[in-house]
């Protein structure tokens, strides 16, 4: 049995969080997703939909918050650091939502 192109590809930063999650909490449900060769399909399925879900919500939080261009020159500390709290938050959606369930 050969992997499929997808299989040999590597695993993105939410596909590996999601392997170590399944490992330790989800022993059983890694087993029978590796014995039936759907593990590696899984997690890159993971990955997928929260790169694309980052995409989305990232932006928006943005938007909400009011990040411009206007005031990423007017004052770059200030947008920086409301991009990296915005950054933050997104990415614990992203765990909560897809990763750690």
């Amino acid at each position: 049995m050969g992997l499929s192109a997808e299989d040999r590809m590597p695993l993105g930063k939410y596909g590996t969080l999601r392997c170590r999650y399944l490992k330790a909490h989800r022993p059983g449900l890694f087993s029978r997703l590796l014995l039936n060769g759907q593990l590696m399909h899984q997690l890159h399925k993971v990955d997928r939909a929260a790169v694309q879900r980052m995409d989305i919500l990232l932006p928006q939080m943005m938007t909400e918050a009011g990040l411009t261009e206007e005031l990423k020159n007017a004052d770059p500390l200030q947008w920086a650091g409301a991009m990296n709290a915005i950054a933050a938050q997104t990415e614990e959606i992203l765990l909560a939502e897809l990763v750690y369930i």
